[in-house]
């Protein structure tokens, strides 16, 4: 009973969702036009479940960049219309179609004189008609076997909420990098901004001795700078190679290591990177080549920065 009840409910709301490709019609198109030309912000009225799906729906569109907010139809009444400019379009949700509390803005959304979109389960209702632009969600049964717990109606409306976010996305030519402005804070957003120069270590950080600096002192500065390497220059600066934890094992093999240079042990074309390239493009070039740190360079060929694994690591870029 339980897998079936459960099976049945996923099955129903899919059935939903699919019902809405034959609507996506020249009215779906007015409101996408009339969101985009909006030229202030979209606010989403609802209240009850159709408030809760009008909140991610607002949530979704705020994300890909198109200023929205959520205005609970009851709060609306009593006091909250001053949220609603004259340059905003109105977004009414209610699977009834007639809800008091939505039907109640109506007039006064008239006098600012602003569009209105209805999202509605019932094409013939109230507020279907007494808007600009009626979008149809309308479904032939609820999952509830008792036909009264909303289940497929959100499901509906929370799609064509997207459907709505997502031909929006398109029209303005959202990219990734879009995306990310609003969600500095996010994976997403740490990949598509942080550059190796956000990152990278210089100055007396960066880990550096002579070519000719004896073996013992390149241990001392790999040991004392912790990334596991030493960057090798000549008494011009400029960069001749690298000595990293793998290239000093590799030489402590029974002979005579005391009287060895840097120069000797040391790893030459080290890898590097631009400091204006993503950081996440230090990660592929990392992993493409089991290492754990790229040199920046400058343009006369000296060391201007050190991006090491572990910075990436806690940055949450792996």
């Amino acid at each position: 009973m339980i897998i079936n009840r459960a099976k049945e409910t996923l099955r129903i709301e899919a059935e939903a969702i699919i019902a809405l490709i034959d609507r996506i019609d020249d009215n779906f198109v007015e409101a996408i036009n009339l969101i985009d030309n909006c030229k202030g912000r979209l606010i989403v009225v609802g209240i009850g479940k159709s408030g809760i799906i009008g909140k991610k729906i607002a949530a979704t569109l705020t994300s890909i960049g198109i200023s929205s907010f959520f205005l609970h139809a009851a709060e609306a009444i009593h006091g909250d219309l001053g949220m609603i400019g004259k340059n905003d379009v109105v977004f009414g949700i209610s699977n009834s179609g007639e809800t008091d509390e939505v039907l109640a803005l109506i007039p006064i959304i008239r006098r600012f004189g602003v569009p209105f979109i209805a999202l509605t389960g019932n094409p013939s209702s109230t507020l279907a008609r007494e808007s600009d632009v009626s979008l149809d969600v309308s479904i032939k049964e609820e999952a509830c076997p008792l036909g009264i717990v909303p289940t497929a109606s959100t499901t509906a409306t929370l799609a064509m909420g997207d459907a709505i976010a997502m031909a929006l996305l398109d029209k303005r030519n959202v990219t990734e990098k879009d995306f990310a402005q609003f969600h500095p804070g996010g994976s997403l957003g740490k990949r598509l901004l942080l550059k190796v120069e956000d990152m990278m270590h210089t100055g007396k950080e960066i880990p550096v001795v002579r070519d000719n600096a004896l073996l013992s002192d390149v241990v001392l500065e790999i040991t004392s700078k912790k990334m596991g390497m030493t960057v090798v220059i000549d008494k011009q600066e400029k960069v001749l190679g690298i000595v990293t934890d793998g290239d000093l094992r590799r030489h402590f093999t029974g002979e005579n290591i005391k009287n060895l240079h840097a120069c000797e042990v040391m790893t030459t074309n080290p890898k590097v990177i631009d400091k204006t390239e993503l950081a996440a493009s230090a990660v592929q070039v990392m992993e493409s080549n089991k290492i754990t740190s790229i040199l920046v360079l400058k343009e006369n060929e000296k060391v201007e920065g050190v991006i090491h694994l572990h910075d990436l690591l806690q940055r949450g870029l792996f």
